[in-house]
């Protein structure tokens, strides 16, 4: 009896260890996948960039996630499953038939606390340097797994299509835009991003999704040159203007035939009557066109990005927007596209230098017909859409249906809109609050 009694002894303490160690193992696993799914690549790829070899694997493995995913969670049950099948037999041999509700019990607790809790509340604290840790064992288990995963995946890939559902493996890559946006939002909302910083990120992401005719001033708003004009009045135009280039046109302002400098013209114009011998007679032998420089045409359909990238090139500042016909539809300089960047940029010169947005005395805000969108929700962290109208004037009159007179209120996405003033067609002040 006692030689039965010490291999039951024995057995049992040999069960238990490797049920310990199985634990051990889910532990390990379900650690694994919480620190190599929530661990950031953009600092796991710092750190490779610094020598960790680590950090370098982790990358790699999780360039595949759906791969990983099952190799671990393969993994996982496996030693999940044998631990409780061997704890069953335990604690049946133990105890008896209540052996199984124990084991049960036991297994539950230590696989939960030991197993799931604790490995995942480390993995997920520490997630970068945990991913950088498992990395080496995940990769062996990921290769060894890989035949039974690869089958695993096309079946469930199989019954997914079946249902309609077809998976990308390249949707992660897509998703990098949106994550940035949203941790700067989320950065905010809790007071560790400031807005200005955040919109100033925002800004640099959405020139690749933006187009020229978004925020070129419009040609109702473009101050020209006609080249027929005497040159004592172009003179007296360019010096009274507060830009330093302006379009020339000849018979119609659809025609521009060039772009002057400021510089450019009073250098000619002084060649001709500077000097002791002032004549000013002389100046009546200027012709503007002689200094203007070849105008620069973009399709209105243009990518802030790209043409930022084509300034940038042609080592211009500015350019004439035309639509596909041809037909001039405004103008956009450098400026206008780093202001969506870093916000409105203002000089002495600039006789819109005060906020283009004012708060009414009533809680109202007074903002420009002309004012965009983005602009607006920028200075007042708002969220009106702006899918169908570049400006406030067109977001309303899109929603109207009609031109709206002066007085006439509307509400609609959350706020109330009140038409202030309308000169001809366009609306050109109105009053805005949240409702």
């Amino acid at each position: 009896m006692e030689p039965a009694t010490a291999t039951l002894d024995g057995a049992f303490w040999i069960t238990s260890g490797v049920i310990l160690f199985l634990l051990f193992l889910s532990g390990f696993f379900s650690g694994s996948e919480t620190a190599l799914t929530a661990a950031s690549r953009g600092k796991l790829r710092a750190q490779a960039d610094k020598g960790s070899r680590g950090a370098e694997r982790a990358l790699k493995i999780t360039e595949d996630n759906e791969r990983l995913i099952g190799s671990v969670l393969l993994g996982n049950n496996l030693v999940n499953i044998l631990a409780t099948s061997l704890a069953t037999a335990l604690f049946t041999q133990a105890f008896g038939e209540s052996g199984v509700a124990l084991a049960t019990l036991v297994m539950t607790i230590l696989v939960l606390v030991f197993a799931e809790v604790l490995p995942k509340t480390y993995a997920i604290t520490n997630s970068e340097t945990a991913a950088a840790l498992v990395s080496r064992p995940i990769s062996l288990v990921v290769l060894v797994f890989s035949p039974v995963v690869a089958a695993v995946r096309l079946f469930v890939r199989g019954v997914l299509r079946l249902f309609g559902v077809r998976i990308d493996p390249d949707s992660n890559i897509l998703a990098v835009r949106e994550e940035i946006a949203g941790a700067l939002q989320l950065g905010h909302s809790e007071g560790v991003v400031e807005k200005e910083d955040r919109d100033r990120i925002l800004g640099a992401l959405d020139l690749g999704d933006r187009a020229v005719e978004e925020i070129m001033l419009h040609r109702s708003g473009i101050e020209m040159i006609n080249a027929d004009d005497p040159p004592e009045d172009i003179l007296e135009q360019c010096l009274q203007s507060n830009h330093t280039r302006l379009p020339v046109y000849r018979n119609d302002p659809e025609n521009i035939i060039g772009v002057v400098h400021a510089k450019d013209l009073l250098r000619a114009m002084y060649k001709l009557i500077g000097g002791p011998d002032v004549d000013a007679k002389a100046l009546r032998r200027f012709k503007v066109t002689d200094v203007a420089m070849k105008p620069y045409f973009v399709p209105e359909t243009s990518t802030l990005d790209e043409q930022m990238r084509q300034f940038l090139r042609r080592r211009t500042h500015f350019a004439l927007v035309v639509d596909e016909y041809g037909s001039l539809q405004g103008l956009i300089t450098l400026e206008d596209i780093l202001e969506e960047i870093v916000g409105e940029i203002t000089d002495e010169f600039d006789p819109d230098a005060d906020h283009p947005v004012k708060k009414a005395e009533d809680g109202q805000y007074i903002v420009d017909g002309a004012m965009t969108i983005r602009d607006l929700n920028r200075a007042t962290d708002w969220n009106l859409p702006d899918d169908e109208a570049n400006t406030v004037a067109g977001l309303v009159i899109h929603e109207a249906q009609m031109i709206p007179t002066s007085g006439q209120v509307f509400s609609f996405h959350g706020f109330r809109f009140e038409v202030v003033a309308r000169d001809g067609n366009r609306i050109t002040q109105l009053k805005i609050r949240p409702l």
